[in-house]
């Protein structure tokens, strides 16, 4: 019997299902009910959030491996055993304050497939593989997109597994070998996919404004992460004068302001938050001895993204001048803008039309997993819309009837890739 590969969907209530299942590990809850996740790199929620989706893959007669950096890869086998995996997937830690669609959508959305080619019998001449990559977010361990980083060659392994957590000082690779998956497969892999597709919601409020279903993704803004340390001398709040003060938080208070004026100024795509500035001793009296503090800038333009960051040099270096104070920087993530495979977008593009939702080609703000592996291979994204642009946050939501769309239409991009074959009759 041949089947209308084609008119094949995914179950939109056996994936709803998985995310919800996975969402309860690392729960936390909003203000008014909403139901986010914390659920952050190599925590011990996040190793039972591995464990569950492992057991899910070999559910599914998946052979899974585990390599030296934690990245976990499901693989279904195909008729022809020489032929590179098509490959899906992207990351299930999530910022502190995050919610239960980001990354995961794109590593259950791949095994809704894989369950889907299994429901009917279909074979694939390729192979195809669910990915989970460590560290995505960088919310613990900088650089974010660590995982996939160290999965292309583009971070030397031993130095990933010698970062330090932001928060606590823990070593990336004491952390993988704590909660089990220092894994023993080599990295960078051995062999590239034939291609990747990552499903992802937005993260941001276009395609809800426009009313568009599915973004077309064309590439990944460049990012730019810096971290600041502003010394200067601590002293009494009430009997030091303004004039003799070294006040490295009113530093901190202008270069807030400052980054905010040169995107503002610059407009386009550029894009500078200020997202973490901590005072020590951090006292109401007394004027502080250090802030430390993270400026984040990002542009779909390499060149003007350079721009931006002579900038922001110029403007730390006029203000330490300025106080007195000094400022150090350490780059804690630089990545160039990726523009994804010609092809490959153009296959999200028609697969989409041809299911009859409507599309937008556009780029993504935030960066993803995908842009590493098109160092590698052939890559695209699928985007899916977020509820007032809500993400990185715990009210973070889309509706089903999205997530099936971005379901189907990434089991369709994977079944062009991987070429079905039809059961004998």
């Amino acid at each position: 019997m041949t089947i209308d590969h084609g008119a094949l969907r995914v179950d939109i209530d056996r994936l709803v299902g998985r995310l919800d299942a996975l969402g309860e590990i690392g729960a936390v809850l909003g203000p008014e009910g909403e139901r986010g996740c914390a659920r952050l790199a190599l925590t011990d929620d996040d190793r039972l959030g591995r464990d569950l989706v492992i057991g899910w893959m070999r559910d599914l007669g998946l052979s899974v491996t585990i390599d030296a950096v934690g990245n976990v890869v499901g693989v279904r086998s195909g008729e022809d055993p020489s032929l590179a995996p098509v490959m899906m997937g992207s990351h299930i830690d999530t910022v502190r304050t995050g919610g239960r669609f980001d990354g995961n959508l794109g590593v259950l959305g791949g095994l809704e497939v894989v369950e889907t080619l299994e429901q009917h019998g279909l074979r694939t001449q390729h192979p195809v593989a669910v990915a989970y990559f460590t560290n995505e977010e960088g919310a613990r361990f900088q650089p974010d997109m660590l995982g996939s980083l160290v999965y292309v060659g583009g971070m030397a392994l031993e130095e990933a597994l010698d970062v330090r957590a932001a928060d606590d000082g823990a070593r990336l690779g004491d952390e993988l070998a704590r909660i089990g998956y220092a894994g023993p497969t080599p990295c960078p892999a051995a062999g590239a996919p034939h291609a990747f597709v990552e499903l992802h919601i937005e993260q941001g409020p276009v395609l809800e404004d426009e009313g568009i279903t599915i973004g077309v993704v064309t590439g990944v803004q460049g990012i730019s992460w810096t971290e600041l340390t502003i010394t200067g001398r601590s002293a009494h709040a009430g009997t030091t004068p303004m004039r003799l003060r070294v006040d490295p938080g009113y530093v901190a208070a202008e270069i807030t302001a400052g980054v905010r004026a040169i995107a503002r100024q610059m407009g386009g795509s550029q894009v500078a938050t200020v997202g973490r500035c901590e005072f020590s001793p951090n006292l109401v009296n007394v004027v502080p001895a250090k802030v430390t503090m993270t400026v984040d800038l990002r542009n779909t333009d390499e060149h003007l993204l350079q721009q931006a960051e002579r900038r922001f040099e110029h403007l730390c270096e006029t203000l330490a001048a300025d106080e007195g104070v000094t400022v150090e920087r350490r780059t804690l993530a630089r990545f160039e803008p990726v523009e994804f495979d010609e092809r490959m977008v153009d296959l999200v593009h028609a697969t989409a039309t041809r299911l009859g939702h409507s599309t937008l080609r556009m780029p993504s703000g935030a960066g993803h997993d995908a842009q590493m592996l098109a160092r590698v291979c052939p890559t695209s994204m699928v985007f899916v819309p977020s509820v007032n642009g809500l993400s990185h946050n715990i009210a973070e939501f889309t509706g089903a009837a999205d997530l099936q769309a971005g379901a189907d239409v990434l089991l369709q991009v994977v079944l062009e890739l991987a070429r079905p074959v039809d059961p004998a009759v």
